[in-house]
């Protein structure tokens, strides 16, 4: 039995090679509420996402071993970790968005967009957006997600 007036955790796999990108994104989605696992290559997200079947899938595009679009192309044509929603962390430009929302991406969100001013990362917030409309699809409510503070 779940315990009683309390949201469940959103659990996010966030798949970056960039250690410092990585741990700059895992310690403010911790802060915001999510639980987090990483993935540093396409390999082990591939691995990770029919392990752990989160929530949501935060994915890099340049990666070691199989690249961003191998492991959407992966995720979307496998039954197992089809449905789970992924947004496109990229330093490659807008012009990749149509190709990768077209191929199952949820988003596709620049990562220079995500620190608007030193020491501020918006990425709760870009994610607290998506995942409501995730949800509004699904017919979820709202109040399953973590409010950022």
């Amino acid at each position: 039995m779940g315990k009683v007036g309390r949201c469940p955790s959103v659990r996010i796999l966030l798949v970056e090679d960039s250690k410092a990108i990585r741990n700059a994104n895992e310690r403010v989605l911790h802060k915001a509420g999510y639980e987090v696992v990483c993935a540093e290559d396409g390999e082990t997200a591939l691995k990770l996402a029919l392990e752990q079947k989160p929530d949501l899938i935060l994915l890099d595009m340049i990666l070691p071993r199989l690249s961003g679009p191998e492991v959407l192309e992966h995720l979307k044509k496998d039954a197992a970790t089809a449905d789970i929603p992924v947004v496109v962390l990229s330093s490659l430009t807008e012009k990749n968005r149509q190709k990768l929302i077209e191929a199952g991406a949820e988003e596709y969100v620049e990562k220079n967009s995500l620190s608007p001013m030193p020491g501020v990362n918006i990425l709760p917030k870009i994610l607290e957006n998506v995942i409501c409309r995730v949800n509004r699809r699904r017919g979820i409510a709202f109040s399953s997600i973590p409010i950022q503070k």
